[in-house]
């Protein structure tokens, strides 16, 4: 079930050059699952903007996003005390009874539904291990926030200035049941071939509604068509068709 309300802003600060906090304060309710998402309406935009949920408590949502576009610039210029548009509940989100020790692994803005996805897996009495990927040291962002957790943290970045050099493949260890992953195709890829288990894709789609009204983010799996914004943006490997 999802929900449109009014949302105020009450952070909006740059974590890198640009990669942003945006903690809103409102109705939490909706939100059931780490990894779903929410659909932020901006003043002069056509389409709502699709950002994942980082983490959130009973009064507030926190998203993290990269500034890539008109949208997303726009949102960097927002300030506290501002409202938004939101539709909250978006999305299935990972299931996370598969595992009791999992790889979470996120890449660049792929990091941040990991964070609530982390929190919820130790709640649980799970032991996850924490891969964050980047291209370079600058780009790091919430290390702390995930070690803060109780998770062991490994860091990888492309260009080696920080962490374990290459990919979050490079980073991956022996020892794991199930894992957990968030971002671009190309890392989609080699995790999947790299990886021993089965485990959650969290794919970012182009979207129209974010609801399943729109049909216009569907894709194909093994099992038929299915909506990133309804039946995903979660898809279990065994169904994703590369």
């Amino acid at each position: 079930m999802y929900k449109q309300d009014i949302y105020e802003i009450l952070i909006n600060t740059p974590l890198t050059k640009d990669v942003f906090k945006m903690v809103l304060r409102g109705d939490t309710q909706y939100i059931t699952a780490p990894g779903q998402f929410i659909n932020l309406k901006l003043e002069g935009k056509f389409l709502r903007r699709p950002i994942s949920v980082c983490d959130y408590d009973d009064e507030a949502i926190t998203i993290i996003y990269k500034v890539v576009g008109e949208g997303t610039k726009q949102m960097s210029e927002m300030a506290a005390g501002e409202k938004v548009d939101c539709i909250t509940g978006l999305g299935n989100g990972y299931d996370i009874s598969k595992s009791q020790k999992p790889l979470v692994i996120g890449g660049g803005v792929g990091v941040p539904p990991m964070y609530n996805l982390t929190k919820c897996l130790i709640a649980d009495g799970q032991t996850p291990t924490v891969i964050l990927g980047f291209n370079t040291k600058d780009e790091i962002f919430y290390e702390e926030e995930f070690k803060a957790l109780g998770a062991d943290v490994v860091i990888t970045t492309v260009d080696g200035s920080y962490g374990i050099k290459g990919f979050v493949t490079d980073g991956m260890p022996a020892d794991y049941d199930y894992f957990y992953t968030c971002g671009p195709l190309p890392m989609f890829k080699a995790v999947n071939n790299a990886a021993e288990t089965s485990g959650q894709f969290s794919f970012e789609e182009r979207m129209g509604c974010g609801f399943g009204a729109c049909m216009g983010c569907s894709c194909k799996t093994k099992y038929g068509n299915k909506r990133i914004c309804k039946e995903g943006p979660v898809l279990v490997k065994e169904e994703i068709i590369w």
